[in-house]
């Protein structure tokens, strides 16, 4: 694929841009009414295979974190996430754009991954009402962008 078809992607398919793979086992964990379809929709096109949910009783490749302000603790919540991947997986937390019911602050977001053993990546705007960060374990984050 060329890197203009690349770009192209990224534009149409949100889950381009969070870097999913053919293959890759992904476990959702947060899922409400209220998630962005189109995004879901993208990673399992991109992963060639549906999303799994939080009964999956196997190591998964990526998490996908769903978390709303009022969802409880967001450290107790990636602790649980960092024990469902494989070692090197990557959790994306997903949290409400600003002025949306169940917005995360930044600095909350950042506290909570530092104190569970994660460092962000990146960020990046996931759909119309939400964003996503990429967290990763410290062994992780020299081993990938």
């Amino acid at each position: 694929m060329s890197a203009t078809a690349d770009h192209a992607e990224e534009r149409t398919n949100p889950a381009a841009r969070l870097g999913f793979e053919p293959g890759q086992v992904v476990q959702e964990i947060g899922y409400d009414d209220d998630v962005e379809q189109e995004l879901r929709k993208g990673i399992e096109a991109a992963t060639g295979q549906e999303i799994v949910d939080e009964d999956y009783d196997d190591v998964a490749d990526v998490v996908l974190l769903w978390f709303r302000d009022e969802d409880g603790d967001l450290t107790d919540a990636l602790v649980d996430s960092i024990g469902l991947i494989d070692e090197g997986g990557v959790v994306w937390l997903l949290t409400p754009k600003t002025g949306r019911d169940g917005y995360v602050e930044p600095s909350d977001i950042n506290e909570a991954a530092q104190t569970a053993g994660l460092s962000q990546t990146r960020s990046i705007n996931a759909g119309k009402d939400w964003t996503g960060s990429r967290l990763v374990t410290p062994k992780a984050a020299k081993s990938k962008r």
